[in-house]
């Protein structure tokens, strides 16, 4: 069975409905990303960051799953797939995908400030002053600006075993997820569809396919 690694961005997230996280004007929800998505910004105003998150948590209700998300689902009916998201929301798992590496973190979970190995499940608002097991402040599970990318070594070496490597809705900015890409085998075909792909400064051997995601996804024919 073939093996698919599929890396996908906030691309596509966004036709769910989810805001992206680097609009055009650099900001995120109209907040600048370093003040609530960094590491000094969290030490600046935790209550901020955490507002921030509660909003983006609450937001999860209100989305679904799109045409892209359970066309991934299908393709585990004939490959081996493993999903390597840089998107800190639950619609991949919410479609039914098995393998699913969250690189930046995830909505639905909260850790302690002072170790990010105490996490739990948080489907709720997180409020200054909950604590977490060691009584420290709850804070989101997510990967800011300024902090290692824990699963960083597990996503390179599921990468390293692709035969297909598909890339779906991000502008490969964002490093150090965006050098997954150098670590794509030899033999391996390399896919990117995103409607801005033709601006990237890309490897010659890469497909690009210029549409969205739900769109770009029709022309793969990798089902039959």
């Amino acid at each position: 069975m073939k093996k698919i690694v599929v890396f996908t961005g906030a691309g596509i997230s966004a036709e769910s409905g989810i805001s992206t996280f680097r609009d055009a004007n650099g900001l995120w929800e109209n907040h600048d990303i370093m003040d609530v998505a960094s590491i000094e910004g969290w030490n600046r105003n935790p209550k901020l960051v955490l507002d921030f998150y509660n909003a983006r948590r609450k937001q999860l209700h209100n989305v679904s799953p799109n045409f892209a998300h359970q066309y991934l689902k299908d393709l585990e009916s004939n490959y081996d797939v493993t999903i390597i998201t840089q998107n800190v929301d639950d619609l991949h798992e919410r479609v039914g995908s098995s393998q699913v590496i969250h690189l930046h973190g995830e909505l639905r979970k909260a850790c302690s400030e002072k170790d990010k190995t105490l996490v739990t499940d948080w489907h709720y608002d997180i409020h200054y002053g909950d604590l977490a097991t060691d009584g420290e402040q709850l804070r989101p599970f997510i990967v800011w600006f300024g902090e290692m990318v824990p699963l960083m070594d597990q996503a390179i070496e599921e990468t390293l075993k692709a035969d297909i490597f598909l890339v779906i809705g991000t502008s490969l900015q964002v490093y150090p997820a965006a050098s997954l890409v150098d670590f794509v085998p030899e033999h391996a075909q390399i896919i990117l569809i995103d409607p801005k792909a033709s601006e990237m400064d890309l490897k010659n051997k890469i497909r690009i396919i210029n549409k969205s995601a739900t769109e770009g996804v029709k022309e793969l024919n990798l089902l039959a």
